[in-house]
């Protein structure tokens, strides 16, 4: 399957459950808590597994894949295939894999640094290709903040030395 960036992948409105592999493009994964606030679960490439969580519970309400570009997406029903991905202990392999990748995603996430400012040097240093952040509405995303705020970190930041602005929404941590 094959789809456009800001398109949803997987969504509680879709009717048929899809285990879906990534070929080609990328994914945001993201929660819809009940007060309408966004949070941010996991971003996935190449490779990366969709709907493991659904051969095993009921579809969650609340978790979203959307295309962050054009992917594409090996993608073939759970219903209609359940049973024997269940009995295949490869496939069944890969899933624990891919949900421990995740578990792990969020456990760091949610256990390191505490103030913006920490988890934006920390993200820079652990998570930006070569140090340096790039669109701050996309890193805000992930930061779980507004880009008003992480703009103003940036600018503190940057007064402060610790980063260069290399152009618009552009910083390298020094």
């Amino acid at each position: 399957m094959k789809y456009e960036k800001g398109e949803f992948i997987s969504s509680p409105f879709q009717e048929e459950s899809l285990f879906q592999i990534v070929e080609q493009g990328a994914v945001n994964i993201y929660l819809i808590r009940d007060d309408g606030s966004c949070y941010f679960l996991s971003k996935g490439t190449h490779e990366y597994l969709l709907g493991e969580m659904d051969l095993f519970y009921p579809k969650s309400n609340h978790i979203y894949a959307e295309a962050v570009e054009s992917v594409t997406c090996l993608s073939f029903s759970i219903e209609k295939h359940k049973e024997a991905l269940l009995k295949n202990h490869h496939f069944l392999a890969l899933v624990c894999k891919s949900l421990a990748a995740k578990m792990a995603t969020i456990t760091d996430v949610e256990t390191i640094p505490t103030t913006l400012n920490e988890r934006v040097i920390s993200y820079m240093k652990y998570k930006c290709f070569n140090q340096t952040l790039k669109g701050i509405e996309q890193a805000a995303f992930h930061l779980h903040c507004s880009s008003r705020q992480l703009q103003r970190i940036m600018n503190q930041n940057e007064a402060n030395g610790l980063v260069k602005k290399l152009g618009k929404g552009t910083y390298k941590l020094l």
